[in-house]
């Protein structure tokens, strides 16, 4: 972890590394097949014109247009202006907003479904259960969560994607299992996938999905 770095210093330095790889990172990630397939599952739980928060929309897809085309209303929020901006291109429909997840509130209203597919990874440990808890508190109770990280155990970690720095969080698959459940989520199903990225200077990964529920009690 890095000591002594404020919450809007770390805010500012990892979106200022998506604004620099916006434009190139769904070329560079085109496979998206799992959060694909965590977004259907979820949506077959949910009724016409549910309200969906996407945590981290990045540049709108694939995960907020599925939801759009499917006939939700879809919320969208981003640290990054750029992929907010290309964002707005790609799904119009969206409602957009420049936000961090640590500072989601009931102004935004309920949710019946919530998408956070690989967002988190941006925060510090303690940065994600705290994340998971705002999170459970947008939800409608009995609402759902898909969530998407990558297999590693590491806190705030230095890495470089598409030869930009950041810093990324992970977890083992029980230890995730254990954060979630620990937020007040129960794990309904869960996926992994093996991802080997488009360009050959980024790292095989291991990704894990949970399509959750908001427990009531």
């Amino acid at each position: 972890m890095t000591l002594g770095r404020s919450r809007p210093a770390h805010r500012a330095a990892q979106a200022e590394a998506f604004d620099r790889i916006g434009d190139r990172y769904d070329e560079a990630f085109p496979y998206k097949g799992g959060q694909i397939a965590s977004a259907e599952w979820i949506l077959r739980k949910l009724r016409p014109g549910a309200r969906v928060l996407d945590v981290g929309c990045g540049t709108g897809v694939p995960t907020a247009r599925q939801f759009i085309e499917a006939g939700c209303e879809v919320t969208g929020i981003d640290i990054s202006p750029v992929m907010l901006s290309i964002a707005a291109k790609n799904v119009p429909d969206a409602e957009l907003h420049l936000l961090d997840v640590m500072e989601v509130d009931e102004t935004l209203g309920r949710f019946d479904a919530v998408a956070a597919y690989f967002s988190l990874s941006l925060l510090r440990r303690e940065e994600i259960m705290a994340s998971l808890l705002r999170l459970h508190e947008l939800l409608v109770p009995g609402g759902w969560l898909g969530l998407g990280m990558v297999e590693m155990d590491m806190d705030d970690a230095p890495v470089r994607v598409l030869g930009t720095s950041m810093r990324m969080t992970g977890y083992g698959r029980a230890a995730l299992r254990a954060v979630v459940q620990e937020a007040g989520f129960s794990v309904r199903e869960e996926m992994d996938l093996a991802y080997v990225p488009a360009t050959d200077t980024d790292p095989f990964e291991m990704q894990l999905f949970l399509n959750c529920r908001r427990n009531t009690f």
